[in-house]
């Protein structure tokens, strides 16, 4: 089943307010200049969010320095597709599974320090920046991945008949990106990855955030045990839940989507309720967590492009959100694996180049997993 409405998030089309809400003077300890903070905005498959930061003296330096970023142009050159200038954007975003640091005792697998991406999510903007469309593209997709080079200049073959998360276990962010746009033939103009720890870390500093379970959810590899009812979930079941996999429907990493997708909205709406915080040290620690759970493509590699990116989003409700899993059938032979239905895949991508909605005939017939278990509130 794919969890669907009108289509989203936003992105800025100058710095705007939000750059000169910055630059006011003198009045840092006046009840105004709390309203003169950052905006929050964010939004996760994955657990994906990205907070604006304050801009006020050492803080703005200290949040700039927290950001990790990849010159994602230049690496990848001119062999990509053609960038369309209709004022739309595609933003590739990643849930990074790395197995290092502290992401090492939330990861349940390896603990050889590699990484990987359980969540990947192409969010097209249209123009106007009022709406958007999510696709979802599984872990377990076969696809032919290109040859690409990773952050170190390290170079890697072409392989075929591979799971579509192989791009990001071999070559990071690269090439990620780069199988990406050969499997859609669409540019990603923009690239963010979000860790494990810092994602669960922001939900429990946001209050946590609340979601309907319509049947149990019980999975003891996410540590996850939750009744059918309406809950406040903690960093740590936020987690659990948006990675559970055998907890609902038939185990697939398909249902693992639909309780992403589903949980994405939740977060949106309870970013957008919290509104602007009054609390400058509670902002703080928000901002200081979002930028150092993030890695962006470096134009988005600075606290201003950030708060730009995400003062696009303030207007974003669920009921602007389209979400989609990329048209895929069951892999024959294996049905652990699923395969690009590829002529409505190419539905997908036509709409997103033109810049048009995602039609139903698309998704329609097409696997889902079965997880209906997850409602936003």
């Amino acid at each position: 089943m794919t969890a669907e409405s009108t289509p989203g998030p936003g992105i800025p089309e100058a710095p705007g307010s939000s750059g000169r809400r910055h630059r006011v003077k003198g009045r840092r300890r006046k009840p105004r200049a709390r309203r003169r903070g950052a905006r929050v905005a964010a939004w996760t498959a994955a657990g994906i969010v990205v907070l604006g930061g304050s801009g006020l003296g050492y803080v703005y330096f200290k949040l700039n320095g927290n950001i990790h970023s990849v010159d994602i142009n230049q690496m990848l050159g001119t062999d990509r597709p053609e960038k369309v200038e209709n004022g739309s954007q595609n933003i590739l975003v990643l849930g990074s599974d790395t197995r290092s640091g502290t992401n090492k005792k939330l990861g349940g697998g390896s603990d050889d320090g590699s990484a990987r991406s359980d969540t990947a999510m192409i969010i097209h903007v249209y123009k106007g920046h009022k709406k958007a469309s999510v696709v979802s593209i599984p872990r377990d997709t076969l696809i032919d991945r290109p040859a690409c080079t990773d952050t170190k200049g390290n170079t890697y073959p072409a392989a075929d008949g591979v799971m579509f998360n192989s791009a990001y276990s071999t070559g990071g962010a690269p090439c990620a990106v780069k199988t990406v746009e050969s499997l859609t033939g669409v540019r990603m103009d923009h690239y963010l990855e979000v860790d494990f720890a810092g994602f669960q870390k922001l939900i429990d500093e946001l209050g946590g955030v609340e979601v309907t379970t319509t049947k149990d959810i019980t999975d003891h590899d996410s540590h996850l045990n939750l009744k059918a009812g309406t809950h406040r979930l903690d960093g740590e079941q936020a987690l659990g839940l948006v990675r559970t996999r055998h907890g609902v429907g038939d185990g697939s990493d398909l249902g693992r989507i639909q309780l992403q997708q589903a949980f994405i909205k939740a977060l949106v709406k309870q970013v957008k309720d919290i509104g602007v915080f009054t609390s400058p040290k509670k902002l703080y620690d928000l901002a200081d967590t979002s930028t150092k759970a993030v890695t962006t493509d470096s134009g988005l590699g600075s606290v201003n492009s950030l708060i730009s990116f995400a003062g696009g989003l303030k207007g974003i409700s669920p009921a602007n959100m389209t979400m989609v899993t990329m048209p895929v059938r069951y892999d024959p032979n294996n049905g652990n694996r699923v395969l690009v239905e590829k002529t409505k895949a190419e539905l997908v991508w036509d709409a997103l180049q033109n810049d048009q909605p995602i039609p139903e005939a698309a998704t329609k017939g097409t696997a889902t997993g079965e997880a209906n278990g997850v409602v936003a509130n």
